[in-house]
């Protein structure tokens, strides 16, 4: 009798909605605070080693890099609900087709993307108002964290599949093999060989690159527990309507997550023009948003497959429940870690930097990180709904409103006509990030979330 083999996808569509809910977004949630964590060790062993200037260079160099990964991160998103309406609607033997023409998408704009990004490093590092005495060191770190950008193309493909498909463990391994290896040659390369910033993204983009092949070799040797039936051939073979069907929504997708980024570049660039410490500052304001963004991105990565393969499988009854379960989850997070930067906040700025003056700009910055702990909170819900629809139209609008009109416009208003300076441009982005929630409370209230955004049928 032969032994059936394990299967890494998950059936979304039956069963209780938290337990599912909560295994499958706690992998995630590890997988981003690893990447939190191996960002912000950049950030401590540099801040540690040369000081503010060192603060300020991993902090604009990797806001500028970090744009090449935001439209890497849109398209894979856009993959993964794809490959999450395929499940649900029954229609598996098509992911491996899908996943072909998805590769082979992003590798191409991983080359061009690049290649612009390093053409105009400089005047983006200009553009960013990088203090004089930090841009040796910014434009060093951006221009090797550019070149490895590649790496992240390709790991949130691959982790985009295996999201889609329901497995969210495997990213993780894959993620903490990249964390590990990234902390050792942190350590080695700036406080051991002294190479500066240069030394902490070189590191970033070899435990990237490391973490990519273990992830290749994993899931061509694992196919048939994924229902999988993959080809090198078939990455120069595109099924052009697939393509059709990830650019519609991924378009809008990269759109949202680049816009934002671009956004917050510009903020960015005001927030560096009152000086170094400000600027290394800025750095540390950046990482708080990450660990706001932490657990919503997890449980709402997590909810926009149930919401996929729920709306696939034409389930609509279960899709309401999803989203109240993610609210309570959300909110109960958001409380705790609003108490955490109100009890402990010197604390936790210590562990970046032991710049007293940067420091006390750190104490104004409270308030800010409360409306961003719920600002991160209200957004789950709404982009699980939004991304799990496939709704090109919605993402779009998401993109609009959330990512240029209200974030510049609230930051503009705040800073500069209402003359509050950096912590203007902080408020105007914290309260900005609410607008997600009304839309998605509009989009909800319409029904149209019913309709299937993108074509899993023949």
């Amino acid at each position: 009798m032969t032994a059936v083999k394990k299967t890494y996808v998950s059936d979304f569509t039956k069963g209780k909605i938290a337990p599912k809910l909560i295994k499958f977004a706690l992998p995630l949630f590890l997988a981003n605070l690893l990447q939190v964590v191996y960002n912000m060790v950049d950030m401590v062993v540099v801040g540690q080693s040369l000081g503010a200037v060192g603060l300020s260079a991993v902090s604009v160099g990797g806001d500028v890099s970090n744009f090449l990964v935001f439209l890497a991160m849109g398209f894979g998103n856009a993959g993964q609900i794809i490959i999450a309406q395929y499940v649900g609607a029954g229609k598996k033997e098509r992911v491996s087709k899908f996943i072909a023409s998805l590769f082979g998408v992003l590798l191409v704009m991983a080359v061009a993307f690049t290649t612009l990004g390093l053409v105009f490093r400089k005047g983006m590092l200009q553009l960013m108002n990088t203090p004089e005495e930090a841009f040796a060191e910014t434009l060093s770190y951006a221009t090797v964290a550019m070149s490895g950008s590649v790496f992240v193309y390709c790991y949130n493909a691959i982790a985009a599949v295996m999201r889609g498909l329901g497995d969210s463990k495997h990213p993780f391994l894959f993620i903490g093999i990249a964390s590990v290896l990234n902390i050792v040659l942190d350590v080695l390369f700036v406080m051991g060989f002294h190479m500066g910033a240069y030394g902490a993204a070189l590191a970033t983009v070899i435990a990237q690159a490391v973490s990519v092949v273990f992830s290749i070799a994993f899931i061509l040797t694992h196919q048939e527990r994924f229902g999988l039936k993959l080809k090198f051939s078939d990455l120069f073979h595109w099924d052009m309507e697939m393509v059709a069907s990830l650019l519609k929504l991924g378009i809008p997708m990269a759109i949202k997550s680049a816009s934002i980024q671009v956004s917050k570049l510009l903020v960015n660039s005001f927030v560096n023009s009152y000086g170094v410490v400000i600027c290394a500052f800025a750095g540390i304001a950046h990482k708080i948003s990450n660990i706001a963004n932490l657990f919503s991105t997890a449980i709402n990565t997590a909810g926009s497959s149930m919401v996929g393969q729920n709306i696939g499988a034409k389930e609509f009854k279960r899709v309401p429940r999803i989203l109240i379960t993610i609210i309570i989850i959300v909110v109960s997070i958001a409380v705790v870690m609003s108490g955490l930067i109100l009890l402990f906040p010197e604390q936790i700025y210590r562990l970046f930097t032991q710049d007293e003056a940067v420091i006390e700009v750190g104490m104004t910055f409270l308030p800010i990180a409360v409306l961003l702990f719920f600002g991160a909170a209200s957004r789950a819900p709404s982009n699980a709904l939004i991304d799990g629809s496939g709704n090109y139209k919605m993402n779009f609008a998401t993109a609009i409103f959330d990512g240029i009109v209200m974030r510049i416009g609230l930051s503009l208003l705040f800073g500069v006509a209402l003359k509050m300076e950096a912590y203007g441009f902080w408020l105007g982005d914290a309260l900005a990030g609410f607008t997600p929630f009304v839309i998605g409370l509009c989009f909800f209230l319409s029904g149209k979330w019913r309709v299937r955004g993108v074509k899993v049928e023949e």
